[in-house]
């Protein structure tokens, strides 16, 4: 239950019931928060009921890679209140004076966060960011087809399985995995690693079917396909439609995090604030994970799912499985040696 509907219900005092009298004010204020996210990442009902209950509209627009809504927030064609990037991606709108702090006094169920997503390598201070979901990056693979122990990059690179690969169109991840292929950290900057990653990635090029991102839980699903890269959120959706489909975390990947951020010079900061509180909410954090298929990580929200959701270690891997996987960092003008190389390996 919110906190106007708490007060509504235990109404019994004047303090009370100026509370709701405020709340009702601000109900008519008639602001709009603008909100950017990444596509299929939020169950819009949530936004809905937010509406309804503060009166607050939310505009709601999607993008498709960090570097697609970095660039929308660069161009200034639309003055964003909230916005949900990725770890690295945090870092560096940190480094570049592109984050509002936020007011965590206007964000008091923050307390739901678990301990372990605070004080983490993009934000050290806990300063700019809500945690808002977290997964790994690993392999999915159809069993029905695949019959070999997946256990490692490898498999990405046999020709048994040509046109039967899914790669994510995505710099970052699928850079990420050829240097962790090759025994080398996905945030490496040396030039010669970088290197031998985009001959790994043009040599593997003739074996994949597509380089997609949301079309690929549908490929997967009817069976499309026999290998592909997923986020660890897409695999409990994938699974879920198609029990032949198995998920596996290489002992070198990539663990990540999302967080609620508001960009600088937010018009409606405030506005901002309540919906991430809204959204940090245990129940309605609960309703969100289960809708998208990601890892909460909210303590509340956790808490509140059911045992099997709870136990399954494609969504809460334990911690021997995290032991060898990385946070992606902002890797400053260094990020130019990956760009040059994506795009010899796009256009071979």
């Amino acid at each position: 239950m919110n906190k106007i509907k708490k007060l509504v219900a235990v109404a019994l005092s004047t303090v009370m019931i100026t509370s709701i009298f405020i709340g009702c004010n601000k109900k008519s204020s008639g602001a709009t928060i603008n909100f950017l996210n990444q596509g299929d990442y939020i169950d819009e009902d949530l936004l809905k009921k937010f509406e309804k209950e503060t009166g607050i509209k939310v505009n709601y627009e999607s993008f498709d890679t960090n570097e697609q809504m970095y660039q929308k927030l660069k161009s200034g064609a639309n003055s964003y209140d909230l916005v949900i990037p990725s770890d690295y991606m945090i870092q560096r709108m940190i480094g570049e004076d592109m984050m509002e702090k936020l007011n965590y006094d206007n964000i008091p169920n923050i307390k739901n966060i678990d301990t372990k997503f605070h004080k983490l390598p993009h934000d050290k201070n806990d300063e700019y960011t809500a945690p808002y979901m977290w997964g790994t990056v690993g392999i999915l693979y159809d069993s029905t087809k695949v019959k070999e122990p997946v256990n490692d990059w490898d498999i990405l690179w046999n020709s048994k399985y040509e046109n039967q690969i899914i790669m994510y169109d995505s710099m970052r991840e699928s850079m990420g995995i050829a240097l962790q292929k090759l025994g080398y950290s996905l945030n490496s900057i040396k030039d010669e690693e970088i290197k031998k990653a985009e001959e790994e990635l043009i040599k593997q090029k003739p074996l994949v079917r597509a380089y997609m991102i949301d079309e690929m839980k549908e490929r997967m699903a009817a069976g499309e396909a026999a290998l592909a890269v997923a986020w660890s959120g897409d695999a409990v959706l994938i699974k879920d439609k198609n029990p032949n489909i198995k998920y596996v975390i290489p002992k070198h990947s990539n663990i990540w995090i999302d967080a609620m951020c508001i960009p600088k010079g937010a018009p409606h900061k405030e506005d901002a604030e309540k919906l991430i509180n809204f959204l940090l909410d245990g129940e309605n954090a609960k309703q969100n994970s289960e809708y998208i298929g990601y890892s909460t990580t909210n303590k509340a929200a956790f808490d509140l799912l059911d045992k099997e959701k709870q136990e399954d270690k494609v969504a809460y891997p334990d911690e021997e499985s995290l032991k060898g996987l990385e946070y992606y960092s902002y890797l400053k003008d260094d990020i130019k040696k990956y760009e040059e190389a994506w795009i010899k390996v796009k256009s071979k």
